[in-house]
């Protein structure tokens, strides 16, 4: 009579354990869609300011800074930007959780963006670098380019499709700025991230939320 009684918990903690598992797989397997539409066009109308900007610099190093000072302004914009539309889909307490393609999407993303800082630097002649004149090293607009297009395709995996297509679309005109010695590599700089994040981050917001 007793032994009933004593299954009915492990029955009870066994089916738990098998939602837990289901509701896990179901996450793991979901593509990641608070990628902030309105925030990639707001970064993009950054960029063309930017880009402006950096033109009428005099020296490499003041072009390089305008550029890496953007660069800042544009992730902590992109990052409060998706924590909103984050905070926005968070269950009924408000607090926002890290799902498992959330996560996934942000180690994707974030090895590219590194590797680009570190060969920026290594790049870099400190020798003149202010000096009025000074040219920038051909290979950083085509540089950044690619590498943030990598980081993008790659984190995409876990996204919508529309991601990794921007991303292949950075990757192109990286490849335009490094095998084309002629292009201007601030022209190619704002066209990706200025038109291309402010046309795929309309589409993003129109089609997934904002």
């Amino acid at each position: 009579m007793a032994a009933p009684i004593r299954e009915v918990p492990d029955l009870q903690d066994r089916a738990l354990r098998d939602l837990s598992f289901i509701r896990q797989t179901i996450e793991s397997a979901s593509a990641f869609t608070d990628v902030p539409g309105w925030g990639l066009v707001g970064v993009g109308a950054s960029a063309l300011v930017v880009a402006w900007g950096a033109e009428q610099t005099a020296s490499a190093g003041a072009w390089i800074a305008t550029w890496l000072l953007e660069a800042v302004f544009a992730a902590s914009l992109a990052a409060v930007a998706m924590h909103r539309k984050m905070k926005r889909r968070a269950d009924a307490s408000g607090a926002v959780v890290i799902s498992v393609p959330a996560r996934k999407f942000m180690l994707g993303f974030w090895p590219a963006i590194i590797a680009g800082a570190v060969l920026t630097f290594a790049l870099i002649e400190r020798d003149g670098l202010w000096t009025a004149g000074s040219e920038v090293p051909r290979v950083l607009p085509g540089l950044w380019l690619l590498l943030y297009g990598v980081g993008v395709v790659t984190a995409g995996a876990f996204s919508v499709r529309a991601v990794p297509l921007m991303g292949v679309t950075f990757m192109r005109l990286g490849t335009i700025a490094l095998l084309l010695p002629a292009s201007s590599g601030t022209v190619l700089l704002a066209l990706g991230f200025g038109v291309v994040q402010m046309g795929f981050g309309w589409w993003i917001a129109r089609r997934h939320g904002g």
